[in-house]
């Protein structure tokens, strides 16, 4: 599935800029390239009010302390010693340290006075540990992406293709993401080639680790019919799908123990397991019950047991 970027910014990928001596780039764009010589992912643009952001403390000083943004290029925002923590503070230096990875929230944002309010205390445990992780994966994916155009791809090369990711996507991430899972089809609504398209499908198979859930259900075949064993035998052929089961689903039909048997699916999702699952045991009972035979989907397996 493919989410819209809702204004997501595009992506540039530059030779490393000295934060001093700006290099010009319109706005809201993306610095972008795990290389070791060059910076993080980051965005050209302006962080908006409200969004959580992760940064670097670079400064202290005795009215707050100044954070470096990691994920836009050439910006820093103020804490006010107000907003470093909850309570009188003492002394700024118990709360926060040079160097200390944070995460903040931005309270406002005056691009005429190149200012960015922040606030450290409106960051919960959980908003901290959930954003510390998006920004790890966007590390990751910008490292796949260079992955999969490989050492000769230029920048002009990788812009493109950034870029018409985020066409789709909210985030390069989660694209290598469902790429991983739905291989060239979570790519087709994107302005891509092919090479690019099985580039980033291969190289996103060959990372992501993507969580599968599995679920199990039991159909009953009977047939009095003289050819009742292959009227069955065609039925589980149907279960199976016929080569028709998308490519993110295993499923598999194995005997029980007459008349049962079991339907495993391995799926990304639970609703994607259950819907598949129900649809192998429709798939088989209407086989049957073409043929005149009878067929009874259930969850608990009737057998004594297994094999």
């Amino acid at each position: 599935m493919i989410h819209s970027a809702g204004g997501r910014p595009s992506l540039l990928r530059s030779e490393k800029i000295d934060s001093t001596e700006p290099t010009p780039s319109p706005a809201n764009e993306i610095l972008s390239s795990p290389s070791a010589d060059l910076p993080d992912m980051q965005y050209t643009g302006w962080p908006e009010k409200g969004e959580l952001v992760v940064g670097e403390i670079d400064e202290i000083e005795s009215f707050g302390v100044f954070v470096d943004l990691e994920e836009y290029e050439g910006k820093r925002g103020l804490a006010h010693i107000s907003e470093v923590a909850s309570g009188w503070i003492k002394n700024i230096r118990d709360h926060v340290q040079e160097g200390e990875r944070v995460v903040a929230k931005v309270l406002d944002v005056d691009r005429d006075t190149q200012q960015i309010d922040l606030s450290l205390k409106d960051v919960n445990d959980h908003q901290r540990s959930d954003k510390i992780q998006e920004w790890k994966n966007d590390q990751k994916a910008d490292t796949w992406l260079d992955i999969a155009l490989g050492e000769d791809a230029d920048d002009e090369r990788y812009r493109a293709v950034a870029n018409a990711i985020l066409e789709g996507y909210d985030t390069l991430y989660a694209c290598f993401e469902e790429a991983a899972i739905h291989g060239e089809g979570a790519l087709s609504g994107l302005d891509l080639d092919d090479d690019a398209v099985e580039a980033i499908v291969e190289t996103a198979r060959e990372n992501v680790s993507v969580p599968y859930v599995t679920v199990t259900g039991y159909v009953d075949l009977e047939s009095p019919a003289s050819d009742g064993v292959d009227r069955i035998k065609e039925a589980l052929q149907a279960a199976e799908g016929n080569g028709e089961v998308p490519d993110e689903v295993e499923l598999s039909v194995t005997y029980v123990g007459a008349p049962e048997y079991r339907i495993r699916v391995r799926a990304p999702n639970y609703k994607t397991a259950e819907s598949e699952l129900e649809a192998s045991a429709a798939r088989a009972s209407e086989a049957i019950e073409a043929a005149g035979g009878r067929a009874e989907f259930h969850r608990d397996r009737r057998s004594d047991e297994e094999s």
